[in-house]
């Protein structure tokens, strides 16, 4: 009898343990837009964060995605989480330039060799002087996850050195960084809306473009386009904001599970995204691709060649932004 009243008493007290640490949740429906689709790896990582949300707050915070900017685009989105209108957006570094001009560093060309030095530098103290930035304009980056490496493709050769860029006409981003790059490359830099691109190089109004791998095959730009040159020459990473006039009105048990939660998103994200972009590669060469590597000794070539970019462009982005990250990235390679 006294081992069974211990046992009720056991699980009783268990259950008010369990009820307690639920208590500190209310109930939240956490809207969460983006620009991308949900077979996109943003998907898999919103997957998980809603599935540590459920687990960790017994169901009671809870996020609701929409997809393909079908709330409205990133920065307008982004401009409602500064508002406290909206709570959670999902968007690539770019866009927030115009927010926050040390971002601007990842549009740099070049910045990063692989994943894992922009792993370093993101989560580590380059990642918290940007989360400071942004914090002082009202938004809270909860984690970085990854867009990835942008690759070229063209229609006229493939692009193995510094001189196979000569008068290659190339559509880019409508980000002057961007354009600087490919001019100082010696390209015929075009900034034209992404919406555009497939059909100027059907009409071979332009030569070509550039995209993650991913991008490149979900837009078929295959069926228009025969070298793919693996350049590598940006890094884009996604920052997943929260509003900090929202964020303020959470306890600190509610940010504890969503910070957990995005960091737990970030390890499958950058994990699917990775996964994804190899095996489009290999998809684009049994397409018909003619795929190329760069050399390391072309690319220090063509890096020399853009130094001047950093140099253009060290006062609009802000110095000590350009030097929190190549410190960070001296660390990483050991130097």
């Amino acid at each position: 009898m006294l081992k069974r009243r211990n046992l009720v008493t056991l699980i009783a007290g268990t259950f008010l343990v369990a009820s307690s640490a639920m208590a500190q949740f209310a109930d939240r429906n956490i809207k969460f837009t983006n620009g991308v689709n949900e077979d996109h790896p943003v998907g898999v990582g919103v997957k998980k964060m809603q599935e540590v949300l459920a687990a960790k707050t017994g169901g009671k915070m809870k996020i609701t995605a929409f997809w393909g900017g079908a709330a409205g685009g990133d920065l307008p989105a982004t401009q409602a989480l500064r508002a406290g209108t909206q709570e959670m957006v999902c968007t690539s570094s770019s866009p927030l330039v115009g927010i926050i001009k040390e971002l601007g560093v990842f549009d740099l060309p070049f910045l990063f060799a692989n994943e894992k030095e922009a792993d370093a530098v993101l989560d580590g103290a380059a990642g918290k002087y940007f989360n400071a930035k942004l914090e002082a304009v009202g938004l809270v980056n909860l984690a970085y996850w990854e867009n990835g490496f942008r690759n070229l493709t063209n229609s006229k050769r493939p692009v193995t050195k510094l001189e196979d860029f000569d008068g290659v006409k190339v559509r880019v981003m409508q980000n002057n960084i961007f354009l600087d790059t490919f001019k100082t490359l010696g390209t015929n830099a075009v900034p034209m809306a992404f919406g555009e691109v497939f059909t100027a190089l059907e009409t071979k109004t332009i030569d070509g473009q550039e995209n993650p791998f991913v991008t490149i095959e979900t837009s078929k730009f295959n069926e228009v386009q025969k070298y793919l040159s693996v350049t590598r020459h940006a890094y884009t990473p996604f920052l997943i904001l929260y509003s900090k006039k929202l964020w303020d009105q959470l306890n600190p048990q509610e940010q504890a599970v969503l910070r957990e939660a995005a960091i737990e998103g970030q390890k499958v994200q950058r994990a699917a995204n990775r996964a994804l972009n190899e095996k489009s590669l290999a998809s684009l060469k049994t397409k018909g691709m003619q795929v190329n590597e760069v050399s390391a000794a072309e690319q220090n070539r063509i890096r020399a060649k853009v130094a001047s970019v950093y140099d253009k462009h060290k006062d609009s982005i802000g110095a000590d932004a350009i030097k929190v990250v190549q410190d960070e990235l001296k660390k990483s390679r050991g130097g």
